[in-house]
């Protein structure tokens, strides 16, 4: 998210968690400004993409969009904990853990079965 009223690095804030951007904390822009950072998307790929539980996709779409590409699909998605409004769909995590993963700078990597995500 952008927040008008601030300057500098804190103009942009991570929809799931509204921590602002910084070196240490590398983000994914989405549609219309959306951003998810490297920490939240930890925990959703662990979450949507690693939980065997939230492996089998849902049988009918969100009626709430995808903060990141604004669309109800039916599939699993991981809802940030802190903004209940603020969710992400298994195709947006791990199109934005490819993004992140190639940015040799971010020092960002999906995690794995065998890590674990807080």
């Amino acid at each position: 998210m952008h927040d008008p009223g601030a300057q500098g690095n804190e103009f942009f804030r991570c929809d799931f968690c509204r921590a602002a951007w910084d070196e240490s904390r590398p983000m994914v822009e989405g549609h219309q400004g959306s951003l998810i950072c490297g920490h939240c998307l930890t925990i959703a790929y662990a979450r949507a993409v690693l939980d065997p539980a939230a492996s089998t996709p849902s049988p009918e779409p969100d009626p709430r969009p995808c903060t990141m590409c604004l669309e109800s699909r039916a599939e699993p998605r991981w809802r940030s904990p802190l903004r209940g409004d603020a969710s992400i769909c298994r195709r947006c995590i791990k199109q934005s853990a490819g993004v992140l993963e190639r940015d040799a700078e971010s020092g960002w990597r999906r995690p794995t079965a065998n890590s674990s995500a807080s």
